[in-house]
């Protein structure tokens, strides 16, 4: 599915202080805006994903699903730094007429917010009935909330938290070292530190599965082997296989603006304080076998939103659990919007 794409000809100022010239954001819609302009569902995507949300959340978005097309309009923005048709790395600096390569300034989350916020205002849309995200696009949901509170009417928010822990950013670390020790990485060429790239996703694999996941598909038949062994090549054929699609520069960025969430920076309180003065209707779902971003970051979000439901599950798939079972995602969102039209009263509940 091919995204649209807005461009925003003028400066486009970063929290960090620089400014891009200008920025180009692409996007897919499904369904149709109603006359009201009240049934729009907006979401937020993470890492390495695009604007296509029915490739990547397949179970998530048609008809009878989650994201009903029937009766929502459902967008998605790529997000900026990425690899997909918003303004990144490799395309061209309009200053310099080259590509910004490792001159691609440092992007935060709510610098990505900025962004979807420009394309908001393009296409009209006044409210947003469901802003939805899992991990990185989570990140964006909880900013996009603070930023513009009277936007933003309900959330969905799964496998996220509300600043990045020190685990995350000690992975994100070693990912960046391992493109960085790729002796391509210095290249001004769209093709440099993909060894670095492919190592980088390896290690991200590890932390996305789980334990149970790697047991159930990858152990061996046998007890002879020596070498070559199955988790080694799943773990190098993800790692190449992310390089077919994606390039080293976006992935450096958009790790680095993964580290800089924390939704309490420059707003003065704590975390805790923040998220206290969320009042949309939520739905926080966790995965029990996450390693990546545990349970215990869910819960802290559901405890201090005093407007919240909260549901963990068990999966063997870790992390991308929220990608992977989205039956069982689906249906509570589902459950979940229904309830929320007829009943204000929420509970915190274990499934």
């Amino acid at each position: 599915m091919k995204p649209q794409l807005y461009h925003h000809n003028l400066p486009f100022a970063l929290e960090a202080g620089d400014t891009l010239p200008a920025i180009t954001i692409a996007y897919n819609t499904w369904g149709k805006l109603n006359h009201q302009k009240d049934n729009v569902i907006w979401v937020c995507h993470a890492l390495t994903a695009n604007s296509n949300v029915a490739d990547w959340w397949k179970g998530m978005i048609g008809p009878g699903l989650a994201f009903d097309t029937d009766h929502y309009f459902v967008i998605c923005a790529n997000i900026l730094g990425s690899a997909y048709g918003t303004t990144g790395p490799i395309d061209i600096d309009p200053v310099t007429k080259q590509p910004y390569y490792h001159q691609f300034p440092l992007i935060t989350i709510r610098d990505m917010v900025n962004a979807h916020e420009l394309l908001r205002k393009h296409l009209g849309i006044d409210k947003i009935f469901l802003l939805a995200g899992g991990s990185m696009g989570g990140y964006q949901v909880l900013e996009w909330t603070l930023m513009q509170p009277q936007l933003i009417e309900r959330q969905f928010l799964i496998a996220t938290s509300a600043r990045e822990t020190p685990w995350g950013i000690a992975i994100h670390t070693a990912q960046r070292l391992a493109i960085e020790a790729d002796n391509t990485w210095q290249k001004r060429d769209r093709g440099a530190g993909a060894k670095g790239l492919a190592a980088a996703r390896a290690i991200g694999m590890i932390t996305y599965r789980s334990y149970d996941s790697f047991m159930a598909t990858q152990s061996e038949p046998g007890n002879e082997k020596l070498d070559d062994f199955k988790a080694s090549s799943y773990i190098k054929y993800q790692g190449d296989k992310l390089t077919r699609r994606f390039n080293a520069f976006s992935y450096y960025i958009l790790s680095k603006a993964l580290d800089t969430h924390n939704i309490a920076r420059s707003r003065s309180v704590s975390v805790e304080t923040v998220l206290q003065s969320i009042k949309q209707p939520t739905l926080v779902m966790g995965i029990t076998s996450d390693l990546l971003c545990p349970v215990d970051e869910q819960k802290l979000i559901a405890q201090n939103f005093s407007c919240s439901s909260y549901l963990e599950f068990d999966s063997r798939y870790g992390h991308d659990g929220f990608l992977v079972e989205t039956a069982i995602i689906s249906a509570h969102l589902k459950e979940w919007l229904q309830l929320i039209e007829t009943d204000d009263q929420f509970v915190t509940r274990k499934g």
